[in-house]
C-alpha cells in the first residue's frame, strides 16, 4: 500500500516525517489539546519524534494512516488525523484527530475528516468507521454526529489518562451511510 496524501480546500493532508516533530510535539504538548485525547501530554521533543517512527511503522504493518494537515495559505502544520486499528481484511477502522487550538472553530477538522471518510470508503473499500471520544468531549462529538455517526453506546473505564481510566462514547459510520 502507498500512502496517499489527500487534499481538501483549505488542507493538504500529508505523509507525517521527522521535519514535522516540532508542530507535532507543540500541539500534542498542550494540556488543552490533549484534555480528552486519551493520552497524557508530550513531555519532550522525542517522545513527538518516536510518535511519528510509530506512524510509519504502523503504515507499514497497515495497522493504521496518519495524515499531517498542513494549512495550504500558511503551510503549516497543524494537526493530524487518521485511521487507527486498521483492517483491511475485516473492511474496518477508527477515526481519531487533533488540531492546534488556534484553528479550532473553523471547520478545518471537518473538511480533513471528510476527505479520509471518502478515501476509507471509496478507495480503500472499508465498510466501517468507529470513534472513540470522552463525553465530555462536546465537540468532536458534534463533529462526528454532523458528519452521520451515530452513536452505539458507553465503554466503561475505556480511556487510561493522568493516571486514571475514563468512560468513552463510541461512534460508526457504515459505507452504506456515506453520501
Amino acid at each position: 500500500m502507498e500512502f496517499q496524501q489527500l487534499e481538501t480546500e483549505r488542507l493538504h493532508l500529508v505523509q507525517i516525517k521527522q521535519g514535522h516533530t516540532e508542530s507535532f510535539y507543540n500541539i500534542l504538548s498542550r494540556d488543552d489539546v490533549i484534555q480528552y485525547y486519551g493520552m497524557d501530554r508530550l513531555t519532550s521533543m522525542d517522545q513527538a519524534s518516536k510518535i511519528i517512527d510509530s506512524f510509519q511503522s504502523h503504515f507499514e504493518k497497515k495497522q493504521a494512516i496518519r495524515w499531517g494537515m498542513v494549512h495550504k495559505e500558511t503551510e503549516e502544520f497543524i494537526g493530524t488525523l487518521g485511521l487507527n486499528n486498521l483492517s483491511l481484511w475485516s473492511n474496518k477502522s477508527e477515526i481519531g484527530f487533533e488540531l492546534h487550538p488556534d484553528y479550532w472553530k473553523m471547520g478545518l477538522t471537518s473538511e480533513a475528516v471528510k476527505a479520509v471518510l471518502d478515501y476509507s470508503f471509496t478507495e480503500l473499500e472499508l465498510y466501517r468507521l468507529g470513534a472513540v471520544t470522552y463525553p465530555q468531549n462536546e465537540a468532536s462529538i458534534n463533529l462526528l454526529m454532523n458528519l452521520g455517526f451515530k452513536e452505539e453506546g458507553r465503554l466503561r473505564g475505556y480511556l487510561y489518562q493522568n493516571q486514571q481510566s475514563h468512560d468513552a462514547l463510541i461512534f460508526s459510520l457504515l459505507m452504506p451511510e456515506w453520501e
